[in-house]
């Protein structure tokens, strides 16, 4: 983002947005008029799987809440959106949608006008060999017509420079690539490390935050039950109480009126 400075961003292939929030986060830091457009159908497939409406409203509250101005969710497939964007308007697009070779062939096809003179496409996938994933055969074959470089770490990224027009800061990486590939990789392979780390550190202690909630709710629900089965006995008890009391009363007079009747008579006697 902070390379190319692009106007317009758009990503093939959303999901729950975490790429795109990472590029609506640089604009925002960056300070960049940046137009980012997420097209996704929102369904899922076969290799993503499927998913329901809460995916799509959970990425639309977090745009809502951080990124609205310059934010854009399309709903639908790739294909039916390409008539919203004019010809050479995407200075960035990001490809991430199904990850077939003839799916990322016709992807890179349908969008392929609409880049600008200065653009950088970046492909997801491009270091993964599972089957009935493609993208790293058509990145083979994209690297050998376009200035590119890639990325290997966490199933692979490549960056594709389209235009005639590269920007500095994407030349100047693909010239030190030439004799520090490595270098580079291993580089941005440990920051990456080291955010995913700090990610899963701050995820675990959201976590026990949570379970410590979880634990002190149930502990006032279990205390509030204890409370309440407390006065529950103290009330049986208090009525068990009176009825033995009443209990007493009653035999202590069924027993003193026949031994008083007998004082009685005895006292009587001649």
């Amino acid at each position: 983002m902070d390379a190319v400075r692009p106007k317009t961003v758009v990503e093939l292939g959303t999901h729950n947005g975490f790429s795109f929030f990472v590029f609506c986060e640089a604009a925002k830091r960056l300070r960049l008029s940046t137009n980012l457009y997420a097209l996704d159908s929102w369904q899922g497939d076969d290799q993503a799987g499927f998913y329901d409406q809460r995916v799509f409203e959970s990425v639309s509250e977090i745009v809502s809440e951080n990124y609205l101005d310059h934010a854009h969710l399309v709903k639908g497939y790739f294909s039916e959106s390409v008539a919203n964007f004019d010809d050479g308007s995407i200075d960035l697009l990001h490809i991430d949608g199904r990850h077939g070779y003839d799916d990322i062939t016709e992807d890179f096809a349908t969008y392929l006008p609409k880049l600008s003179s200065h653009a950088v496409v970046l492909f997801h996938d491009t270091h993964e060999f599972q089957e009935g994933f493609g993208v790293h055969r058509f990145w083979g074959e994209l690297a050998d017509r376009y200035p590119s470089f890639q990325f290997t770490h966490g199933h692979g990224l490549g960056v594709l420079a389209v235009g005639p027009s590269i920007p500095p800061a994407i030349a100047a990486m693909l010239d030190e690539a030439r004799s520090s590939a490595d270098a580079i990789r291993l580089s941005y392979k440990n920051l990456g490390r080291a955010v995913s780390r700090q990610f899963v550190l701050e995820v675990d202690h959201f976590q026990l935050i949570h379970e410590l909630r979880l634990r002190v709710v149930e502990m006032e629900q279990h205390g509030q039950a204890l409370e309440a089965q407390f006065e529950h006995v103290c009330g049986e008890l208090e009525k068990a109480t009176k009825a033995v009391g009443e209990m007493k009363a009653s035999a202590s007079w069924r027993v003193t009126k026949p031994l008083r009747a007998v004082s009685e008579l005895i006292h009587r006697r001649p």
